[in-house]
């Protein structure tokens, strides 16, 4: 078992690690004007344990403040939903004074994709700037209990669906974003909850995501679609070891993913890499945190449960099942055209050589939405898949794109009269 002799590396890794001295070997004045005693060790310690992927758990996301409108906002992260496949946190303002009525929070569906969440702290920092941000936490296969069941892809849709509805529990509606992988489950949760005239939510973004992967296929589609189901229990599945609480669950690995990651896309990490090093070797201790963090969020790899993994290439990449309309989770149809009516924003990166064109944009005419808002697609020049939701792109694009879509719609339904606001359901938008 490859998982078993690779944890076992890990934990040697960790071990090392924490023998590493915690100050400089050299005296204070052997050493250069910009070392700090420690940084050293620091630094090797952080980049031994990255490496190989060998952090006990994920970095925390310990955002304590966020900087708008010039002005420094106090941040209270809870959890307000937990499920055996992830938490749902809330991220607060902490105003002092109340801000105007009409800004709705944010609920920012994450990628289950071989990270963990805390990936998007960038994004969450920057949605926080206006408004209260929900995000998805998904869980690591590797420490849910294998009685609670082998997680297929609809235990997601299923757990989306149940967290926007406790979203919209604690306050007004939420405007739902999701990215990459996460569009998939987060529109066929979005479209069940539509079809029972209980939609919690005021909009739906789509970042990314591979809605239908027919459309301009990457190296990743084609190879997906390239391979069956059988080749890749047989070569990328493998069971979780003692002495984790999944112990036994089959699991694609997160270092695997990671590898692929890698091979797929060394750029970034090299870019990552360099950033730290060369903060370092100047001197610029802030911009080093700043890029280890990245870094450190980068290598925060989790397990994907074999039954949710499978079921993604087979919905998404081999059967196409949502975009032919053949798609049904826990025995319920997943009719898109529901959200005829929710206003919806798609935006694709057009470097992008992880999701197609076209294969976000598509949502459009799949949920028929004829009288979609102008400016509802966005495609962002001199963008890769990244960029989409971190980085300058992200923070001078994409967001500013996401905010007047939010803005239009918040200003729209404030315009209603409050008794005729009433009796209309959120998610219908007005002429």
């Amino acid at each position: 078992m490859w998982y078993a002799l690779i944890d076992a590396q890990r934990r040697l890794t960790r071990a090392m690690a924490e023998r590493l001295p915690e100050e400089s070997a050299c005296p204070p004045a052997a050493q250069a004007p910009w070392v700090v005693p420690g940084e050293a060790a620091s630094a090797f310690r952080h980049w031994l344990l990255r490496s190989t992927c060998a952090f006990e758990q994920a970095p925390p996301f310990a955002i304590d403040a966020v900087t708008g409108n010039g002005c420094r906002i106090p941040i209270d992260e809870s959890v307000v939903d937990t499920l055996p496949v992830g938490t749902l946190r809330k991220f607060t303002r902490n105003r002092i004074a109340p801000e105007p009525a009409g800004k709705w929070p944010v609920m920012l569906c994450s990628p289950l994709a071989g990270h963990h969440a805390v990936m998007m702290r960038e994004t969450i920092e920057t949605l926080l700037e206006h408004r209260d941000v929900y995000i998805t936490d998904w869980a690591d296969a590797r420490d849910v209990p294998p009685e609670a069941g082998p997680l297929p892809l609809d235990d997601y849709v299923l757990a989306l669906e149940r967290f926007m509805r406790t979203a919209r529990a604690h306050g007004t509606p939420v405007h739902v974003m999701a990215v990459c992988q996460a569009t998939v489950p987060a529109l066929a949760a979005a479209a069940l909850l539509a079809s029972s005239q209980d939609a919690p939510f005021a909009s739906v973004a789509l970042l990314g995501g591979p809605i239908d992967t027919r459309l301009h296929p990457t190296l990743i589609d084609r190879f997906a679609r390239s391979h069956t189901l059988d080749w890749f229990r047989t070569n990328a599945i493998d069971a979780v070891p003692a002495p984790y609480r999944g112990a036994g669950r089959h699991v694609y690995p997160g270092f695997v993913q990671q590898a692929a990651i890698n091979a797929a896309h060394p750029e970034r990490h090299l870019r990552l890499e360099g950033r730290y090093w060369a903060s370092w070797l100047a001197g610029d201790m802030p911009g080093a945190l700043q890029a280890l963090r990245s870094l450190n969020e980068y290598a925060a790899v989790l397990d994907m449960a074999e039954c949710y993994f499978l079921d993604i290439i087979r919905v998404v990449f081999h059967e196409h099942l949502m975009p032919r309309r053949t798609w049904s989770v826990a025995g319920r149809h997943v009719m898109t055209d529901a959200l005829r009516d929710t206003p919806l924003c798609t935006v694709e990166g057009d470097d992008d050589d992880i999701t197609g064109q076209g294969q976000t944009h598509c949502a459009h005419e799949l949920c028929n939405t004829s009288r979609a808002q102008a400016g509802g697609k966005i495609t962002v020049a001199h963008c890769n898949h990244y960029d989409l939701f971190t980085g300058e792109r992200w923070r001078d694009v994409v967001h500013p794109g996401l905010r007047d879509f939010w803005r239009d719609i918040e200003n729209a339904v404030s315009a209603i009269p409050h008794r005729r606001r009433e009796t209309r359901p959120a998610n219908r938008r007005q002429a």
